[in-house]
């Protein structure tokens, strides 16, 4: 979709003195200005992208200010004023005595097309909060995504300096079939945003910059009501927001909690670490890198627990082409804690999951981090699969190691994560360990002929108990995958089990009653 772009640029450039307006009107790059900049007693200048252009060697007079100012709007509590009908900006510099000494004139354009980068994720019906730097476009976004939002839901608009739907009590058009709640003051701007709710059943609210605690807690009471959110707040990236004690409400807030020495232990940190509060007021996160690309986090909470817990997760690149085609690179898959905790019952976060060589090689290739390669080949020989150890992670399908080398998470394992390379965590360094992975990882059982002979050792014991001819038998030892085999043969023949020992020593013992267990 091609970009189409509407500025009313002649109601603004009529706002400046003849002498100004003139030079101006003569700009090779007119069409692509930003704004003006008029302070006293220096000369005019105006902005472009790349460059600075002085307007004329002579310096602001206040005649020149006041010349502007009877033009334009009347200034609110923001210092802020605009022109009737238009989405210009006009911000002013005041003295000690309230008197404005400098103006920023900004040119306000309506872009129809920009919101195409994020369309899916706007019509997702979750709420959305735009990130950039001031000037990269936030806004001209924001306007668009209450456009297309409002022909098909009830939008309300919270504007409360008037620059999404511009100065004056009608509205640019640009908004389209949204409403617009103009605030009286900034301070206020948390107070519209719960009436808007509870007034005007909104399905959408657009709000632009989201910058107090008190403005944060109503989107939050908004979210909770089920209403989508789309909003703005300064700050370049989510880390930047997460290192902001007013706006990380925004995200789920950050808190600091104290683990017991156990759960400590477990998870290889301090007792007092950081954590996500509460559930994020925005589910997505979309980053503006230029006004033609956008880096889209697409599920805050596992975003934030990531970087608190010390990993970057890559996010989804989407950039608009020349030809307005809309390029995206995928976000890299990330392993899942969660997943991976009742899979393992370790609370680590490794990945368990299918993995088949890649490039069309025969073998699959294993990057083993602090482990017995002798053990590792032993294994794979045992299960009768063809495995190679890989000499980096760039050549590797999978990366095995142990528990206590991941919660150091060392160089290596951080760079397996960022190039989505499974990782593998094991308890213990055992052959028995690394062939029950093996085995799991590429989807293989255990040799019939070691199953058969300890199934038929476990009915034989199950034989002799049930007839009343011993109290227990203790069966020989056996790999984890065989012992929960004969645990099941145990249960259907309604009698008791224990396993015990070390691996690879650890075997099933069969008893007839509890008392015979203790």
């Amino acid at each position: 979709m091609s970009l189409e772009i509407t500025d009313d640029m002649d109601a603004l450039i009529q706002i400046f003195p003849p002498e100004i307006e003139q030079v101006l009107r003569g700009l090779e790059r007119f069409p692509e200005l930003i704004e003006v900049v008029m302070d006293l007693g220096r000369p005019p200048t105006a902005r472009f992208g790349d460059q600075e252009v002085v307007l004329q060697k002579t310096e602001v007079t206040q005649e020149q200010l006041d010349y502007i100012t009877r033009r334009i709007g009347s200034f609110g509590d923001d210092n802020r004023a605009g022109i009737e009908r238009t989405l210009h900006r006009i911000s002013a510099i005041r003295n000690r005595h309230a008197k404005v000494i400098g103006l920023t004139c900004r040119v306000g354009r309506a872009v129809f097309g920009t919101i195409d980068i994020i369309q899916d994720l706007v019509d997702s019906g979750q709420s959305i909060l735009l990130l950039g730097r001031p000037g990269i476009g936030k806004t001209t976004m924001l306007r668009e995504a209450a456009r297309i939002l409002a022909d098909k839901h009830r939008v309300v608009i919270v504007d409360t300096s008037n620059e999404i739907g511009g100065d004056g009590d009608i509205p640019h058009s640009a908004i389209g079939k949204a409403r617009r709640m103009q605030v009286a003051t900034p301070a206020l701007q948390h107070a519209v945003m719960i009436e808007a709710v509870e007034n005007h059943m909104p399905e959408v609210i657009v709000i632009d910059e989201i910058g107090t605690e008190l403005e944060a807690e109503a989107a939050r009471t908004i979210a909770e009501r089920g209403v989508q959110l789309v909003g703005t707040a300064h700050g370049n990236t989510l880390e930047n927001l997460m290192l902001n004690p007013t706006l990380s409400d925004l995200i789920g807030g950050i808190q600091t909690v104290t683990l017991s020495d156990e759960e400590a232990r477990r998870r290889g940190t301090q007792k007092s670490v950081l954590e996500r509060k509460a559930p994020p007021t925005f589910g997505i996160v979309v980053e503006i890198q230029n006004r033609h690309r956008v880096a889209v986090r697409k599920d805050v909470a596992a975003e934030v627990d990531a970087l608190l817990r010390g990993r970057v997760l890559v996010p989804e690149i989407r950039e608009r082409q020349p030809d307005g085609q809309i390029e995206t690179i995928k976000a890299p898959q990330a392993p899942d804690p969660l997943t991976v905790e009742v899979q393992l019952g370790n609370g680590l976060p490794a990945v368990h999951q299918p993995v088949r060589p890649r490039n069309g090689r025969s073998s699959l290739r294993i990057y083993p981090f602090g482990l017995n390669q002798s053990r590792l080949r032993q294994a794979a020989k045992r299960l009768g699969v063809n495995i190679t150890l890989a000499d980096s992670l760039s050549d590797a399908d999978a990366l095995f190691t142990l528990r206590t080398y991941y919660r150091r998470h060392p160089p290596a394992i951080a760079e397996a994560e960022q190039c989505s390379i499974p990782i593998y965590v094991l308890r213990n360094n055992t052959t028995q360990q690394m062939e029950a992975y093996l085995a799991d990882m590429l989807g293989v059982t255990a040799d019939e002929n070691t199953i058969d002979p300890a199934l038929d050792e476990a009915r034989n014991a199950i034989a002799r108990i049930s007839a009343g001819d011993e109290d227990a038998v203790q069966l020989s030892p056996q790999e984890a995958r065989v012992r929960r085999l004969q645990h099941n043969l145990v249960r259907e023949a309604n009698l008791l089990s224990r396993s015990s020992g070390n691996e690879p020593r650890r075997q099933v013992t069969i008893y007839s009653s509890h008392r015979g267990m203790n």
